[in-house]
């Protein structure tokens, strides 16, 4: 078999596929002996109905022929996307342009591809990610929460503000009069929201002996009048931030070596927060690079399918229909699809800008590169790497993994290359995100050579 390809108007392309006539005969066997086993001719055992004997029982010759024809196209047609590693995005429109009869066969097969976008400008592109540096102010704040652990408090000679403790007396009324809410020695923390947002508001200037009365409406209930009276005002004040206070709080003998220990554990987690958000920046960056009207409404629709299908495996494993889904998430099914159909979108302009993006920058994956991922895949399907191989020809998904393996590399360069700077707009230090990296690597060796270390002497 031969296939040869052509690029034809509106992202389609022609294969033009050649079929040998014992590939012909080899196919119009197996139908012969499918339909053989499947038959029940009385006199003839399944399996061992002659050939002539279906033949007039299909209506001849050419109707058997027609059968094989049939039932082997889509396989010679996997076999030409394969062989030409077109992509294909729809189902294709096939024609027999000769064969039909007899002898070997031609057909065509006109099928639509992605289109080829523009993503000028993608050698300006910025990625946007939470600063990875440290700040004073941080470390304050985390100390601040250490402290707060420790705090007392403590009355106050003073009218009350945001963050005072206030033990309050008070009772609650509904619109009826009824008696709904009473507390004695109440501890409030003004401004925390818990009660009513009125009494947020009037607490602060009140000091201990006021009366007060305001109405409120608590989360999901009704108005309710409170009487309050202002017992205590208490202010929490903190430990001084001294050495004793440290080896008190924590395992550190000094303030020092407790900031050196904040400052590090802050910076690895804030550098692996800037690593994950700067490949969603920078894809999201690429993506607005394409027109929505660039996005084929095929690609959308199956994208949208995936993943109302991945949806349904997760309520399902849950035990969840998705009608009680929609019921929880107050939700049509429609909102769902809408919902799920700008995700879709914006996946579908990545798929597409990063295939451009790796034309403009002539990355490919050469056949060794193929090979490898195929045996690497190929292991953890616990076949052959020549199995593997076999069944993405004969399925023609070879090129598909191919542009996979392309579009994972037009990622790691759009990340290698993207200007990446924090909220503020500020140039963010690359070196500070890989050194991150270096340290994580040089930890896990060191982690891998004491567990060979120990793996050691347990054998003696």
């Amino acid at each position: 078999m031969r296939a040869t390809s052509e690029i034809t108007e509106n992202n389609h392309v022609k294969l033009t596929v050649e079929v040998d006539e014992a590939e012909i005969n080899s196919a119009l066997d197996d139908v012969v002996r499918s339909i053989s086993r499947q038959a029940r001719i009385p006199g003839f055992r399944p399996g061992r109905v002659p050939r002539k004997v279906l033949e007039a029982r299909m209506g001849g010759a050419g109707a058997l022929r027609a059968e094989a024809l049939r039932e082997a196209l889509p396989d010679f047609y996997a076999q030409a996307i394969s062989q030409t590693e077109v992509d294909p995005i729809a189902s294709p429109e096939i024609d027999i342009t000769s064969g039909e009869e007899t002898g070997p066969v031609v057909f065509e097969a006109l099928v639509e591809v992605r289109p080829t976008v523009s993503v000028a400008g993608y050698q300006g592109l910025k990625a946007t990610v939470p600063s990875p540096i440290v700040s004073e102010s941080d470390i304050a704040a985390q100390i601040d929460r250490l402290r707060e652990n420790d705090g007392e408090l403590v009355d106050v000679d003073r009218p009350a503000q945001n963050g005072d403790f206030v033990t309050l007396d008070l009772t609650g009324t509904d619109e009826e009069g009824e008696q709904v809410a009473s507390a004695d020695d109440y501890l409030y923390e003004v401004g925390s929201g818990v009660v009513v947002a009125e009494l947020d508001d009037a607490l602060p200037g009140t000091k201990a002996g006021d009366e007060i009365e305001v109405t409120g409406t608590p989360s999901g209930g009704s108005p309710i009048q409170f009487a309050v009276k202002v017992v205590a005002v208490r202010e929490k004040k903190l430990p001084e931030v001294t050495d004793e206070w440290a080896a008190e709080a924590s395992e550190f003998t000094t303030v020092e070596e407790l900031r050196n220990d904040i400052s590090d554990r802050m910076s690895r987690v804030k550098v692996v927060q800037a690593q994950m958000a700067l490949r969603e920046s920078a894809l999201a960056a690429l993506a607005e690079l394409i027109d929505d009207a660039d996005a084929p409404e095929v690609l959308i629709d199956a994208e949208v399918n995936e993943r109302l299908h991945d949806l349904g495996h997760r309520l399902e494993s849950q035990k969840i229909s998705i009608e009680q889904f929609l019921a929880v998430t107050g939700q049509s099914g429609d909102d769902l699809v809408a919902s799920l159909r700008g995700d879709a979108q914006r996946a579908v302009k990545v798929d597409l800008g990063l295939r451009a993006l790796a034309l403009a920058e002539g990355i490919e994956v050469d056949d060794e590169e193929l090979a490898l991922e195929i045996e690497m895949m190929a292991v953890q399907m616990n076949t052959t790497a020549e199995d593997l191989r076999d069944q993405l020809d004969r399925s023609g998904r070879t090129g598909s993994l191919r542009a996979e393996r392309v579009k994972s590399k037009a990622a790691n360069w759009l990340i290698e290359h993207i200007e990446v700077v924090d909220e503020e707009g500020q140039a963010v230090d690359r070196s500070l995100l890989e050194q991150n990296m270096a340290d994580e690597a040089e930890d896990q060796e060191h982690s891998h050579d004491h567990d060979h270390d120990h793996d050691h002497d347990h054998d003696h």
